[in-house]
């Protein structure tokens, strides 16, 4: 804190007035910088893994084929036994979960105190006045 004095004279009527400062204060505010980085971020996520499309279709084409070919008794039964075999052992669905990652871009946070603005109160006459100023 500084105490300053400051006088004015007026010529008018020989009066003088005294001004007196009693406290310069600075001010100061706080300032968040932020500074981007991209971070790799791996999940596991569960996938489709539902075989029984493809053993149903396999049994139905099986069937059709096994009572269109020669005369086999139950040769449909059979021929869809085998096709849902097929069907489910060559279906490209797999079931379970896998690992999934993306790049994610956050923020490191630097706080720093940086100077705003400065105050000046004064009383003149009796009167306290303040004054923002910058330096």
């Amino acid at each position: 804190m500084k105490t300053k004095i400051f006088t004015t004279v007026a010529m008018l009527g020989f009066m003088s007035t005294t001004a007196i400062a009693e406290t310069v204060q600075d001010h100061y505010k706080m300032v968040i910088t932020q500074k981007p980085y991209n971070v790799e971020v791996c999940r596991q996520v569960s996938t489709s893994g539902d075989k029984t499309g493809d053993t149903l279709k396999g049994a139905i084409i099986g069937g059709i084929i096994g009572n269109n070919v020669g005369d086999i008794k139950n040769g449909g039964a059979a021929g869809a036994l085998i096709g849902g075999i097929l069907g489910h052992n060559s279906s490209k669905a797999s079931g379970g979960t896998r690992t999934q990652c993306n790049i994610e871009t956050r923020y490191q946070e630097e706080t720093r105190e940086v100077y705003s603005h400065s105050t000046v109160t004064f009383s003149v006459d009796g009167k306290t006045y303040k004054l923002k100023f910058n330096k």
